[in-house]
């Protein structure tokens, strides 16, 4: 529903990487006031590549309510698996730039750059803190106002990188600030989630995240299992047989792609086992089928879960198996909406456009122009969602995966944001089915797109462009 009111409100957005940046631009454009609140130095988030992983524990803290010293989880050959072109906020396209990485799938600096090209481009920087850590964020007299008119207590820290030796190190002082909104957009590939096997709090060899992998060399010569076999497990089994004496690469599932299996066949030190029984101190491990080996390291590539250390909202809004909830279509917890948003949440989609409009419907919901509908009528949707999910056999821990362009279409018309582009939906389809099929070269070969970017680059898209004036406040 559209609203003729308007109103500017000082908001509060926590984290600078994609959905942060996008959702401080948008925020802006209604006429908010808006502070950014960043833990790293620089913007870019996940995106920050961080080579130093040395002095932390390799499996990220056991209590989820500490703060991960570690943020990014990019590792240094980290490549994009959908291409650049289908990646680039609407006004902003992720185009090729002289003297930096010109591939389609290029490496994870590129999109650094782009990101940092997108926050100056709109004159974001002056609104963000940078090395300012959110330490508690929790509400103002909740119970005495309804959602809407709620105020927020932000307390937060500036630190340096000697504070993370320490985490009782007070030296730097709180800052207490009171805001009428905040928008959560830290992002979710920053919490290690870790299977549990027999043994494994005994095995006595080294067992690390992948969270924590930079490069393949330290693992020259051993034996390595890799725990799953998602993106990053192989990745980091095409990468580290090079270096490897032997990779084992342990899945849940047997049933694997082309792509997978040509990789396999080409290389005698891969080989594919399914998942692990036990672990034992001498190095042994005991795979389901009776097989076993005596590795050095086990690198488990087991995703992440979502989790917010900060965050108090009195058990209004929680993590559960990786679910959080309950969110009005992963964005709003009616009972907090719209003083308490989330952006970033959804996975398996084109993430930056879909962020972009996540961000314009929390902006013009805060300033008036749009509103929600009823408590009633969003809780009635969201057990409507876990339903469908729980009826198609989805596990719980899955409930934020989209896979799915027509959602994403209908989610803009909340704001009347454009669908996406047919060319960007076939270009991240046409990725994925030849990644299936050619799992080490589909990022370095796709003759076959040669009619979409064509397309794609006589679109709207690539040929117009935002003015940097237009929101400069």
């Amino acid at each position: 529903m559209v609203s003729e009111h308007s109103s500017s409100k000082t908001v509060c957005v926590i984290g600078a990487g994609p959905s942060g940046l996008v959702a401080a631009r948008e925020l802006r454009k209604e006429g908010h006031t808006v502070v950014v609140l960043e833990q790293s130095h620089d913007v870019g988030g996940q995106w920050l590549y961080n080579p130093n992983v040395e002095g932390h524990e390799p499996m990220g803290p056991k209590d989820m309510t500490r703060f991960l010293e570690v943020h990014s989880s990019v590792y240094a050959s980290l490549r994009l698996v959908s291409p650049r072109e289908t990646m680039g906020f609407t006004d902003f396209p992720f185009s090729i730039k002289k003297g930096r990485d010109s591939r389609r799938f290029p490496g994870h600096r590129e999109v650094y750059l782009y990101l940092k090209d997108f926050c100056e481009w709109f004159g974001l920087r002056d609104c963000i803190r940078f090395n300012t850590r959110v330490e508690y964020v929790g509400m103002v007299d909740y119970g005495v106002v309804n959602g809407k008119d709620l105020k927020w207590i932000v307390k937060s820290r500036e630190w340096k990188r000697s504070n993370l030796i320490d985490d009782h190190d007070h030296s730097n002082k709180v800052v207490e600030e009171v805001f009428d909104a905040v928008v959560v957009a830290t992002g979710h590939y920053s919490f290690p989630k870790l299977p549990s096997f027999k043994g494994m709090g005994s095995w006595k060899r080294k067992q690390m995240h992948s969270h924590f992998y930079r490069v393949p060399e330290p693992f020259r010569d051993e034996v390595v299992v890799i725990v799953g076999n998602s993106l990053s497990g192989q990745d980091l089994s095409m990468e580290l047989v090079e270096v490897a004496k032997e990779v084992c690469l342990s899945s849940r599932s047997m049933n694997i792609t082309e792509g997978l299996s040509k990789v396999i066949a080409k290389h005698e030190n891969l080989h594919l086992r399914p998942q692990i029984d036990t672990l034992e101190e001498d190095g042994k491990v005991s795979f389901l089928d009776g097989s076993w080996i005596i590795a050095d390291t086990i690198i488990y590539c087991t995703g992440y879960s979502y989790t917010f250390p900060f965050l108090d909202t009195k058990g209004i809004v929680a993590v559960d198996d990786c679910r959080v909830g309950p969110l009005y279509e992963h964005t709003f917890p009616p009972s907090l909406a719209p003083s308490l948003s989330f952006i970033g949440i959804p996975r398996k989609i084109i993430g930056f456009p879909f962020f972009e409009s996540q961000a314009k419907w929390v902006a013009q919901v805060l300033s008036g122009k749009r509103t929600l509908p009823s408590w009633d009528d969003m809780m009635r949707s969201i057990k409507e969602l876990y339903h469908s999910r729980d009826v198609a056999g989805i596990p719980k821990e899955n409930t934020h995966d989209i896979a799915d362009f027509e959602y994403c279409d209908r989610y803009g018309d909340n704001v009347g944001f454009p669908h996406l582009e047919e060319w960007r939906k076939q270009l991240c389809i046409s990725a994925i089915t030849n990644s299936l099929v050619n799992l080490e070269t589909y990022r370095d070969s796709y003759d076959h797109d040669h009619e979409l970017l064509q397309e794609a680059f006589q679109s709207p898209h690539f040929t117009q462009q935002a003015e940097p004036q237009a929101i400069a406040l």
